[in-house]
């Protein structure tokens, strides 16, 4: 074979991505494994001298390269590329029989992570944030009117169930139905800068309670850490905020299998959102999934998960969700859901319906279609909206199978 001149296995490649209607090239194959992103063919040494041939194509090669064009276009960032081939590699398949989607290398995975975090907008608030400690009184101002544009007049999604009776009835969303307002997340950006003493328990009460987690409320932050505060009840450890809001060192720090878990926890826990999300858009109900939401509404998780899931996420939200994944609590909040998931599977069968999945996605569009107005917005700024998710079938949320 003439130097430089296509092997007959990258040839191949190119013909059996060809009968799938994928467009690659040689060279494009040989570009994308001197950047790491694509195996070479094995080979089979022949003895003592007489070099290495390859015997067939590794199916490796070719999915991988066919995960490369699907998400690298000309001219586009490769790391953006690469989160897309992990996400979608850690993505369960609808489709019976579908070839499983390599893992892109870690090395690449990693790179790619740090390269968006870099580049988020809470990393470069935190960043902000942690030089304006010490400064005068006009910094600290600075700090938190960037900390207030970044979170705009974000408000959650409205709670399912109360706009789920609304629609049911014909009337409009009640105004208790609204999610929380997150503005005052801003002083925990502050407290990661000026410390948390210089905040005070009564803001950061306020931030805390936004995200609405146990079902404590401002009253009950602010009872809490002020009695921290006062040495009359458990000590805080304010360096967990600190660390954890270092979103490019988690990941630097992780172990390839947590960042691999931390993936696993991210796409489940979507699909167990947006099932609770579905709730509200009159999706028709069942024990299994009133269970699961119910074990949501036990841990108070909803608005948070509102907060840092998108249901159809580009790369940097994805990077910026599996960065807050890492944290063991949520895996232990995954694990509940896939306990719960595993007793009752029956997520779109209709008790006493023998119609099966079929009748249930009919039901659910004859529901909406029904309506006497619009659908009311039940999400808040989270990267999603109900028509998105109104055009949702059941076969599209693909839950994870348990263990």
């Amino acid at each position: 074979m003439a130097r430089g001149a296509p092997s007959p296995a990258d040839l191949q490649v190119v013909r059996e991505l060809a009968a799938r209607e994928v467009v690659v090239t040689p060279s494009q194959l040989e570009s994308w494994r001197r950047v790491g992103l694509l195996p070479r063919h094995r080979r089979r040494g022949l003895g003592r001298g007489r070099g290495s041939v390859v015997d067939s194509v590794d199916p490796l090669v070719v999915e991988s390269a066919a995960a490369l064009a699907r998400h690298l276009r000309q001219g586009r960032d490769r790391r953006l590329a690469v989160l897309e081939w992990f996400a979608e590699a850690g993505t369960p398949s609808a489709a019976p029989g579908a070839a499983r989607v390599p893992e892109p290398p870690v090395v690449a995975v990693r790179e790619a992570l740090v390269w968006a975090l870099q580049r988020s907008a809470s990393q470069r608030l935190v960043e902000f944030a942690r030089s304006a400690a010490g400064a005068s009184e006009e910094g600290q101002d600075a700090l938190y009117t960037a900390a207030g544009r970044l979170m705009g007049s974000y408000r959650g999604a409205a709670n399912p169930a109360l706009v789920r009776a609304a629609l049911e009835a014909g009337g409009d969303v009640p105004a208790e139905a609204e999610g929380p307002d997150f503005r005052s997340m801003v002083h925990l950006v502050a407290a990661i800068g000026l410390g948390a003493q210089e905040v005070g328990a009564d803001a950061l009460a306020e931030a805390f309670a936004a995200f609405g987690m146990f079902g404590l409320t401002a009253e009950d932050w602010a009872q809490m850490l002020g009695a921290a505060e006062r040495g009359e009840g458990p000590e805080v450890d304010w360096g967990l905020l600190q660390q954890n809001a270092d979103i490019v060192a988690q990941v630097q720090r992780a172990s390839d299998e947590e960042l691999l878990r931390a993936r696993e926890v991210l796409i489940g826990l979507r699909m167990f959102y947006a099932l609770y999300v579905l709730h509200g858009l009159l999706l028709p109900d069942t024990p299994a999934q009133a269970a699961l939401r119910e074990r949501i509404d036990e841990w108070g998780m909803f608005p948070f998960l509102d907060h840092v899931i998108a249901i159809d996420p580009s790369p940097m939200q994805f990077a910026e969700s599996l960065a807050v994944f890492l944290a063991p609590f949520y895996d232990g909040l995954y694990q509940v859901l896939m306990e719960q998931f595993a007793e009752d599977r029956d997520i779109f069968n209709i008790p006493d319906d023998d119609t099966g999945p079929a009748g249930f996605g009919e039901r659910w569009m004859r529901a909406v279609r029904e309506l006497s107005g619009p659908v009311a917005a039940v999400s808040g700024g989270a990267g999603h909206g109900p028509g998105e998710l109104a055009l949702m079938q059941p076969d599209d949320v693909i839950l994870p199978q348990p263990g």
